[in-house]
């Protein structure tokens, strides 16, 4: 019985002195993209985001049905006591295949009408958010790169 839970992987049994413990390991995945208290990292020019402030930016609301922020969904941060609308352009989790995987949660800084608050973006922004043109037609043209 021990050696059938070892293989699956679904519990650890030892035996010390005639007593049995079993510990039971979690199998659900780990949490996907940028949900609420995130930390994220603001990569375009504006003067909010790249002033040095003591916190960094952080999610307090995604935009949609799950709670969960994917690229091309739009976020609510708290940056520097303000509160501002973001549009996510990467995040660290592995998303669906063939979509990059980033160092760090990316977020673009938005207007309430959808206009970018920068006029450049720092890093590449993934092809996904082209499909999405009409969205963010005015984020994509400061774009410098694509991956």
């Amino acid at each position: 019985m021990a050696l059938l839970n070892r293989r699956l992987g679904l519990s650890l049994t030892h035996l010390i002195s005639s007593t049995v413990i079993q510990r039971h390991f979690s199998v659900t995945g780990a949490c996907q993209a940028i949900q609420k208290l995130t930390r994220v990292r603001v990569v375009d020019n504006s003067a909010l985001g790249n002033t040095p402030y003591h916190r960094p930016p952080k999610c307090i609301h995604v935009y949609n049905k799950t709670g969960v922020g994917k690229v091309g969904d739009t976020i609510l941060l708290a940056i520097k006591g303000e509160k501002k609308k973001a549009l996510i352009v990467g995040h660290k989790m592995p998303g669906p295949h063939m979509t990059p995987r980033f160092d760090s949660n990316n977020v673009v800084l938005i207007e309430d009408n959808g206009n970018p608050v920068g006029t450049r973006i720092k890093t590449p922004i993934p092809y996904i958010l082209r499909q999405r043109e009409g969205e963010f037609s005015k984020v994509l043209a400061i774009a410098r790169n694509f991956v």
